[in-house]
């Protein structure tokens, strides 16, 4: 494929984005926080001041920093001045233990650290067992203006700590210092973000400023994301989709971003209507509590243009599109995009006038995709399933001292997934489920995510996780767990349910056993861990 692709200004890195926008308009908003404007010309003077302090205590260009914060500038201030030193950036979630930090600060092989200061007790229990020279600290509310322009969350008003042994985060931006010249290529590596473990040990994808730029054009140009653009930053900016569509495409587009420190449905409203954002990246569940608030018709969201959306929790129906396109005034809601961390995500995206439901998006310019037989090799003909294979300036360079999982997944230039999808004759991707969680039903080919799509459109079914579980005739059946609506006057038993379905799918899919729970086990992104449904 020979695609030609038109980057807003040209082919550099993210950190080089905002230099030119701190140029050419230094004063503008990039990121706002509760009423705190941080401009262009300010994040790139503090990412500067913090890349010349890492020098300063010896940090060299591919050296692993790592970040262990929620949302907040700070995170986005030690992105930047990471990148800019040709470091590379090692989010690790805020909501690790002790085992799941060390695990990935050994594997980084991090010296340094930037945390938040309510994190220090779960660094304090790893210090010793990793590598870990210099930490610093700060606290989610060092940039809290004193008047805030919409609710604050309570983590934000902890007081601030200060502990022996750490670097206060925030007296070190009080300086002015330039950041060294270091010579830098495209396809160096400058982000290490960690698979979610589904299949053995978290790994760590191995990014590249080229990977990050591409997805930044292949985001803001399928998904019309503008200069003059309000955005919404809610999704977990540690998490490669929220770091893509809060920091990187911010900085692509010179647009500015309203940054919130988590998901609050009452903040998302505030922010909606005293800034007027225009463009908003969700999961559907966001919507869904948006909309469920009992004064949210007070608040104007009419501003509201584009909000693609991804389905964790909830399956995005065009029922729920349409409700909130009555709700916002002409809003459009769609399922954003196919991707994973091997290809800093965005591999598809849903043509925003051309939105076909159930389906992930035709593939960004530039992104090659083939549907491989999993047991032969060969490609599938169109509108048959198999594993999606995919191809382009965003694929990573490996996995992080894993070489024997690198070249099982990397071959000739091509990820693949391990992800089951099938492509109809209009271009359309829909992801079927992950190959190793496909269940075979006497020989059937069984796909989670399709009948979990079914189940939820009983009334009484909130959400639906489905597995397969071990039979002496048949190899594997169908047991589905569900999450009932709440307040029903009479809940359904799993006979109904079973009832109910085999009037909905093909009888070998149709779940055998039904277990009730209140909740479904979830990353911290809301991205369903079937695996612990099996445990």
């Amino acid at each position: 494929m020979n695609t030609k692709i038109i980057y807003r200004q040209e082919e550099k890195p993210m950190h080089e984005y905002l230099r030119q926008h701190a140029r050419v308009q230094p004063d503008k908003a990039a990121f706002i926080w509760y009423g705190t404007s941080i401009s262009y010309a300010e994040l790139d003077r503090l990412s500067d001041t913090f890349a010349a302090r890492l020098a300063q205590l010896g940090v060299r260009k591919g050296d692993r920093v790592a970040l262990f914060l929620q949302n907040c500038p700070q995170y986005i201030i030690a992105h930047v001045g990471i990148q800019k030193l040709g470091a590379i950036v090692g989010p690790c979630s805020p909501l690790f233990k002790g085992h799941e930090l060390e695990y990935q600060l050994a594997d980084l092989g991090a010296e340094v650290i930037v945390a938040a200061d309510d994190l220090y007790p779960v660094i304090e229990t790893v210090r010793e067992k990793t590598k870990l020279r210099h930490i610093f600290l700060t606290n989610y509310g060092d940039l809290v203006p004193e008047q805030p322009t919409i609710n604050v969350p309570d983590e934000l008003r902890a007081p601030k700590l200060r502990l022996p042994g750490a670097e206060d985060f925030m007296e070190i931006l009080a300086q002015t210092l330039p950041a060294p010249q270091v010579e830098l290529d495209m396809d160096d590596v400058a982000l290490m973000t960690y698979t979610s473990g589904t299949t053995g040990l978290p790994k760590g994808a191995m990014l590249t400023y080229r990977n990050a730029l591409f997805k930044s054009y292949a985001a803001a140009d399928q998904n019309y994301v503008y200069q003059d653009d309000m955005l919404l930053g809610v999704a977990p900016i540690y998490h490669i989709a929220g770091m893509l569509l809060a920091i990187n495409v911010t900085l692509y587009t010179g647009a500015t971003t309203v940054l919130l420190y988590r998901f609050d449905p009452v903040q998302v409203l505030q922010a909606i209507d005293r800034y007027k954002i225009t463009w908003w990246y969700s999961g559907a569940t966001m919507n869904v509590a948006v909309m469920q608030l009992d004064d949210a018709k007070k608040y104007d969201c009419s501003s509201l243009r584009i909000n693609p959306a991804t389905s964790f929790g909830i399956t995005l129906t065009k029922p729920l599109a349409d409700q909130w396109l009555a709700f916002t005034g002409g809003c459009k809601l769609y399922e954003a995009t196919y991707g994973m961390s091997e290809t800093h995500t965005w591999d598809t995206s849903m043509p925003v006038d051309a939105v076909r439901w159930g389906a992930h998006g035709k593939m960004v310019p530039g992104v090659e995709c083939r549907v491989l037989d999993p047991d032969t090799g060969a490609e599938r003909p169109l509108g048959e399933s198999g594993e999606m294979v995919v191809r382009s300036p965003g694929n990573f360079k490996g996995y992080w001292n894993k070489p024997e999982a690198t070249v099982s997944t990397l071959r000739e230039g091509w990820v693949h997934t391990g992800d089951m999808v099938k492509m109809d004759a209009d271009g359309y991707l829909t992801f079927l489920g992950r190959f190793k969680e496909m269940i075979k039903v006497s020989g059937y080919s069984v796909f989670p995510e399709e009948v979990e799509t079914i189940l939820i459109k009983h009334p009484a079914i909130r959400q639906a996780a489905v597995i397969g579980i071990d039979d002496p005739q048949k190899g594997q059946v169908v047991k589905a767990v569900v999450v009932l609506q709440p307040e029903l006057a009479q809940a359904p038993t799993g006979e109904e349910l079973a009832a109910w379905s085999r009037e909905q799918m093909s009888v070998y899919k149709v779940p055998k056993v039904f277990e009730f729970r209140d909740t479904l086990p979830a990353t911290g992104t809301g991205k369903l861990l079937r695996r612990l449904l099996k445990n």
